[in-house]
């Protein structure tokens, strides 16, 4: 359901309106007495600020992850850019190898960022995975043949670009929980059952009664468009790994 924000939209401003219209159900049912509306206020009052506090929270907390794969996008191209300069260090034969296998991997990972479709990401994923196997046996050869200081810097460079994949793809799991989007859910569905319950004069309920489950769903359409890595608007461009490709040589010298 949160993997598609804009599906999960329509579904959640209906809820929404349906719970408001049980509350106005119910007052029909049941008016409020003089003397309980003040007690009704606190509780209602206290209710919508739990859910803004909800909303806030799940935001903040969108937006951390957020920030943090737009960091590791960064963190990669600055690894591979690292080891393509430290695979000079490399005999020529392995250096030029080395860095033919870097300029295929930064297009992977460009295009782990850019595909929606899943069995793409898919096929990308198993040809990263291959390929980073062959980058650290082009290291690991003339490493374990001349083992130099000279010889680790280039071994630790394409440890960390691997570690680099690695990261990101935990920041890409790294999601808002699913209990955390069902108690956002429970207390906004709560929340419109008072405001339904609460209103006064049946016009306000015909019209004005849709701009709180609109505006809410709004929000929680915000919040799940930033937590949704690949299926939002709202996404992680790979500028720096572009950068990166567009800076590396086309030919080996």
């Amino acid at each position: 359901m949160l993997i598609r924000p804009m599906v999960f939209f329509l579904p959640t401003i209906l809820c929404l309106w349906l719970a408001t219209q049980l509350g106005v159900y119910l007052r029909r049912r049941r008016p409020l007495k003089d003397n309980e509306r003040d007690d009704f206020g606190v509780i209602q009052a206290a209710t919508l600020t739990l859910l803004a506090l909800i909303i806030g929270f799940s935001f903040s907390m969108a937006i951390s992850r957020y920030d943090l794969r737009k960091t590791y996008e960064e963190a990669e191209a600055n690894a591979i850019g690292t080891e393509w300069v430290r695979a000079g260090l490399l005999p020529a034969p392995d250096a030029a190898k080395v860095r033919s296998q870097l300029r295929r991997y930064t297009d992977l990972r460009i295009a782990f960022y850019r595909t929606r479709d899943e069995q793409e990401l898919q096929q990308i994923n198993n040809d990263t995975s291959n390929l980073q196997n062959e980058m650290w046996a082009a290291v690991q050869t003339p490493a374990l043949s001349q083992p130099t200081p000279v010889m680790a810097l280039a071994v630790s460079g394409m440890n960390d670009v691997l570690n680099s994949q690695g990261y990101t793809q935990a920041a890409w799991w790294n999601r808002i929980p699913t209990s955390a989007w069902g108690l956002l859910i429970i207390t906004a569905i709560c929340c419109h059952v008072l405001v339904g319950y609460g209103a006064r004069g049946e016009k306000m309920s015909a019209s004005l009664l849709i701009v709180l489950p609109l505006v809410i769903s709004i929000s929680f359409l915000l919040i799940a468009d930033i937590d949704a890595p690949r299926r939002g608007l709202i996404r992680v461009k790979p500028q720096n790994l572009v950068a990166l490709a567009d800076s590396l040589p086309k030919q080996q010298p």
